[in-house]
């Protein structure tokens, strides 16, 4: 766990100001109740404040920010909706996705750790724990005094989640744990997991495992060109011997897992939102300033192309995750809708961060802007919680009713 035992001095700050601008080219704000846009405002300025002048420097120098946890936790971004006698802020969808939006408007990596403490770990708890569980595990999720990880994804099951051979047996006792998972977020300092193992029946169960276990390490994984600022990691388990009031009871079943998900491609839909407003406001105010044949290279026709199509696309899912969030407030959307919803934002924040470093040429590349940072980041985003292709084929399953994956 090299990564978290930094010192914060190190971290260089940037002297360059936050001057980021959100586009709202159809006053969708109008749309936004004056809560919303309270919760927004504050997360905006605490992004400006603490994750603008050191994001680029722990990006550079593969370093996660943990001193930024106490923040995160203090602006609601751990489990947003969990209601407000375990812990959590008790807000709506809208206002979870707006969080989202501005954390990942600062980093994918800093919106990742949100996005698994809340999504992942705190939501199944809710959702399937006991109410012993749930008053344990909540109010200090909530707070960041714990940490957590979601373990679904294995060496060799990734979209087929349905293969994993991670196990759990019955001792009598307690239950022994046995597999590996991979590509874990918040892993190296994640203080409990949970876990998704087969039981001896070859059902699908969730237990939560706390990092003090024996046999239990989560070795951290170096060398990423993406999510540089995040940390990953695997979870082995060696004969874990797991407590039987640690078995989420009212879950069986890849349902479960897969629920989870939802709850995180929701807040993925919203926060890749955020990068690419980030790197549209990047690009706009560039072409501004920088000059070329005479005048500022906004003036030439290229240029106006790309960024009216960027303020398009950024408009068309703004309103694409607004209505989401109407229909995920009414328990309306489907799990089909935000898979929609979450390849389509990853699309068009992936892209416009492409055309964005093309317009800012050989300074799109460097630190001095947060272009090539977004761009390497949602190469990660546009895979987990779902590839690409895989929200593809959901969405041709569910128009057609003719199942492509098998």
């Amino acid at each position: 766990m090299s990564n978290q035992n930094y010192d914060l001095n190190s971290i260089q700050k940037s002297s360059k100001k936050d001057l980021f601008e959100a586009p709202d080219y159809y006053q969708i704000d109008e749309l936004l109740t004056d809560e919303h846009k309270l919760v927004r405002d504050t997360v905006r300025s605490w992004v400006k404040k603490e994750v603008s002048p050191i994001i680029e420097d722990c990006a550079q120098k593969a370093i996660f920010p943990k001193h930024l946890l106490p923040g995160l936790a203090e602006v609601g971004a751990f489990g947003p909706t969990i209601p407000a006698n375990y812990g959590g802020a008790g807000l709506d969808y809208i206002s979870y996705g707006l969080i989202m939006q501005e954390i990942e408007r600062g980093d994918s990596g800093i919106r990742s750790t949100a996005s698994v403490q809340g999504s992942l770990v705190m939501y199944p708890i809710f959702a399937f724990g006991s109410e012993e569980q749930k008053m344990h595990y909540l109010p200090k999720l909530a707070s960041g005094e714990y940490m957590g990880c979601f373990g679904l994804t294995e060496p060799d099951h990734g979209s087929d989640p349905g293969s994993m051979i991670t196990n759990i047996k019955d001792m009598g006792d307690y239950y022994l744990l046995n597999g590996a998972k991979m590509w874990i977020s918040n892993s190296p300092f994640a203080d409990i997991a949970i876990v998704w193992a087969k039981d001896e029946e070859g059902i699908i169960r969730g237990v939560i495992v706390e990092k003090d276990m024996e046999g239990f390490s989560a070795p951290e994984i170096h060398g990423k060109w993406s999510l540089r600022a995040s940390a990953s990691g695997e979870l082995v388990f060696d004969n874990v011997k797991v407590p039987k009031k640690n078995l989420l009871p009212n879950i069986k079943g890849l349902k479960g897992p897969l629920s989870c998900l939802n709850q995180a491609r929701y807040g993925i839909a919203w926060g890749a939102l955020g990068a690419a407003m980030d790197c549209y406001d990047t690009a706009l105010r560039y072409s501004k300033e920088r000059i070329q044949f005479g005048k500022p290279i906004g003036g030439f026709q290229l240029q106006q192309k790309k960024l009216a199509e960027m303020i398009t696309e950024i408009t068309k899912a703004q309103l694409l995750v607004w209505r989401l969030g109407v229909l995920k407030n009414e328990n309306r959307a489907t799990p089909a809708q935000i898979s929609m919803a979450k390849r389509n934002s990853v699309e068009t924040a992936i892209n416009i961060a492409r055309e964005a470093r093309q317009m800012l040429g050989g300074m799109g590349i460097t630190g001095e802007y947060p272009v090539m940072r977004h761009m390497m980041n949602l190469e990660s985003v546009v895979t987990y919680e779902g590839t690409h292709d895989i929200h593809l084929l959901i969405t041709g399953m569910d128009i057609t009713g003719l199942n492509a994956f098998v």
